[in-house]
C-alpha cells in the first residue's frame, strides 16, 4: 500500500546497505521519523504500529476476497484473518470490489506452515493489484499475531508472486521490520 513514508524507505534502505552504514535516519513527507540499522545482512526500519479494530464488514471483505475469512480487523487497511496458509495462497479476488472498499487495501492473513504468519496485499485502489512485500501491512499484522501467538519476534512470509520474508518484531507503539534489500539505484540528490 502506497504511503509516503514506506515507499521512501526503500530507497533510503538500500542506499544505508551499500555505504556499510549501521544506521540512517529521515524523514518522509508524511510526520514520521523512519530509521534504518544493519544488522549483517538484514536491513531493519522503525515503523509506527498500525491500530486495528476488531468486527469489520466481514460480508464486505468475503465478496471482495472471493473467500470468506474468520475475522475481518478495520484500520488505514482492512486486514482479514484466515485459518490456513492455503487459503491465503488461493486467493483470487475481485479487483473492483477491493478497490470499492472503504479503505487503501485489504491484507489477508494466516498462520503460517514454515513461520507466523502468511499475507497477501490487494490495493488495486491505490495502483497495487496486489503488492509484492508491504511494510505498511505488517505493521498492524505484527501486533495482532504477536498477541494471538504470545510472543513479540515473528518469522513473517508475503506470498506475492516474487514473495518476501520478513522478520517482525512487536516493539509496543513501534513495529521494527528487517528484511533483506537489493541495491536497485544510486544517486544523489542536492537541495
Amino acid at each position: 500500500m502506497r504511503s509516503s513514508c514506506r515507499h521512501k524507505a526503500r530507497p533510503i534502505s538500500t542506499s544505508a546497505s551499500s555505504r556499510r552504514r549501521r544506521r540512517s535516519a529521515f524523514r518522509a513527507t508524511r510526520p514520521c521519523l523512519l530509521t534504518v540499522a544493519r544488522d549483517g545482512d538484514l536491513l531493519t526500519l522503525d515503523f509506527p504500529a498500525l491500530p486495528a479494530e476488531p468486527d469489520g464488514p466481514l460480508a464486505a471483505a468475503a465478496t471482495a476476497l472471493n473467500a470468506g475469512p474468520q475475522a475481518l480487523f478495520t484500520g488505514l487497511d482492512w486486514m482479514a484473518v484466515f485459518e490456513h496458509e492455503d487459503e491465503i495462497r488461493a486467493l483470487a479476488p475481485d479487483m473492483a470490489a477491493v478497490a470499492a472498499l472503504d479503505c487503501r487495501g485489504i491484507m489477508a492473513t494466516a498462520p503460517g506452515k514454515d513461520c507466523d504468519f502468511v499475507s497477501r496485499v490487494f490495493a488495486p485502489g491505490a495502483g497495487l493489484p496486489e503488492d509484492q512485500v508491504t511494510g505498511s501491512a505488517h505493521c498492524m499484522m505484527t501486533p495482532y499475531w504477536a498477541a494471538r501467538l504470545g510472543k513479540t519476534r515473528l518469522d513473517a512470509r508475503q506470498l506475492s508472486k516474487r514473495g518476501g520474508r520478513l522478520v517482525c518484531e512487536d516493539r509496543g507503539e513501534r513495529v521494527a521490520i528487517s528484511g533483506q534489500a537489493v541495491l536497485y539505484a544510486q544517486g544523489e540528490i542536492e537541495i
